[in-house]
């Protein structure tokens, strides 16, 4: 399971600069809420900004996420 902690890290490491909220829905580590600014998103649709940050969290993603809901916006 990935803590919230974890998800936070993955991102910001993967989008330095990045303002990053994260939100455990259920209180399990499977259920998460992402709200992500960064600039790395300007000019990138809303497909590609969340490509972003799914790409951030890795491959490991779908075993240890059930549910990601994500908020992208350019600061």
């Amino acid at each position: 399971m990935a803590t919230h902690s974890e998800v936070k890290a993955k991102i910001e490491a993967a989008l330095p600069g990045a303002l990053v909220e994260v939100e455990d829905l259920t209180g399990k580590m499977d259920h998460f809420s992402v709200k992500v600014g960064s600039a790395a998103f300007e000019g990138k649709t809303l497909v590609e900004q969340h490509q972003m940050i799914y790409q951030a969290l890795g491959m490991g993603t779908r075993e240890e996420i059930h549910a990601l809901a994500i908020q992208t916006y350019k600061p």
